[in-house]
């Protein structure tokens, strides 16, 4: 199994955090990897939050192929961060050149462009740049978006984070994901490692989702270009997310119902029988069959948990106003907020999701017994 760990805070704090609660959970992860998703950024990030950020690996020559695409589109540097490493990688990490992370200005000629404009730009500028990458194997790229920092690697999450010295204060954010990955399914590519990023919405798993290959296959026939690449299964949790709600105008516990819709004997009772009967027959093909404990974050900085009906995997959420976080095991949860109310910790079961807004004030649980909301 893989671990994982989740943070919301009022005040921006550090990566390490999270990645020292993951090496609390150890025993629950293999050391093979680790991922970190970072928004509502602090430090030199603060005052330049519409900037879209690049975040990924980078050969020399990668970075000399990066530098001369994006000129030649016109985007600008405004502030990066370059990690250049030790010559000597801990035991497992792989030795790399760079890595970057990037804030751009857009071009001129986009100022008066629509933000869905530009957030499908950025898309697509980031398939491109995979593609270069993946075709000679110079560059690897996690993100860009604004306000969001992804950084992956093979190894120990904690040698990792000491490696790349992510302590450093550029890279404090209010929201924090991270997975230490157990790697059982695939060869280890980065593009596999959790947590996964698409427009806003990020997810990442800890499970398997034997369902994968009609989930796939629904999900690349809406054709959208982002719905691609699935190095990994659980990468369509992430597309579900974003296919629930930009599509089909669904909150966060309408993807419950898409993921694991109820039996039709609760379906008939409840308030939204008829909608919850058409969701089930027209998105048949995205019900996860699991075990899977899934932790999300929304575009407007929320965290959400969910399980599925086999509830196999661990997940806690629990905290104080100000800080809360989410937790594959308690000790990770006891590690990160020791002065909470612990009477007050709570373990989703498969009906459940477990939400903390962006006031970052209370946990808020939602049934799927309950009426189900619409976002438009």
């Amino acid at each position: 199994m893989c671990r994982l760990f989740a943070m919301t805070s009022e005040t921006p704090v550090s990566p390490m955090i999270a990645l020292e609660a993951m090496d609390v959970m150890r025993e629950g992860h293999d050391g093979s990897g680790v991922g970190l998703f970072l928004r509502d950024l602090g430090g030199p990030f603060e005052e330049i939050k519409d900037a879209p950020i690049l975040s990924g690996i980078f050969s020399e020559e990668g970075l000399r192929r990066l530098d001369a695409f994006m000129m030649d589109i016109g985007f600008m540097t405004k502030y990066k961060i370059t990690i250049k490493v030790p010559k000597n990688p801990p035991p497992g990490v792989p030795k790399r050149d760079v890595y970057l992370i990037r804030a751009y200005e857009y071009p001129e000629e986009w100022d008066d462009e629509p933000t869905e404009v530009l957030y499908d730009r950025l898309l697509k500028i980031r398939l491109q740049l995979r593609a270069m990458g993946e075709e000679k194997g110079d560059m690897i790229v996690f993100s860009f978006w604004p306000d969001v920092i992804m950084l992956k690697e093979i190894g120990d999450p904690l040698q990792v984070a000491q490696y790349l010295k992510l302590d450093r204060k550029e890279l404090h954010a209010r929201v924090i994901m991270a997975q230490g990955r157990q790697n059982t399914n695939y060869a280890i590519n980065l593009y596999a490692c959790h947590p996964f990023f698409i427009q806003g919405y990020a997810s990442m798993t800890n499970g398997e989702c034997t369902a994968f290959t009609p989930i796939r296959e629904f999900l690349l026939s809406r054709n959208f270009p982002g719905y691609s690449g699935y190095q990994s299964d659980s990468e369509v949790f992430t597309h579900i997310l974003h296919f629930t709600q930009t599509r089909l105008g669904l909150d966060v516990c309408g993807y419950k119902h898409v993921i694991t819709p109820l039996q039709d004997s609760d379906i008939a009772v409840h308030p939204n029988a008829e909608l919850l009967k058409q969701l089930k027959h027209s998105c048949r093909r995205l019900t996860i069959d699991g075990p899977n404990c899934v932790i999300g974050c929304l575009p407007d900085h929320s965290l959400f948990m969910v399980q599925d009906r086999k509830k196999l995997r661990p997940g806690v959420v629990g905290g104080r106003p100000g800080r809360y976080a989410f937790s594959s095991e308690i000790c990770g949860l006891d590690y990160a907020v020791p002065d909470r109310d612990k009477s007050q910790d709570f373990q989703p079961m498969h009906l459940d999701t477990v939400i903390v807004g962006p006031q970052r004030q209370e946990v808020s649980v939602c049934s799927q017994t309950q009426p189900l909301a619409l976002l438009h």
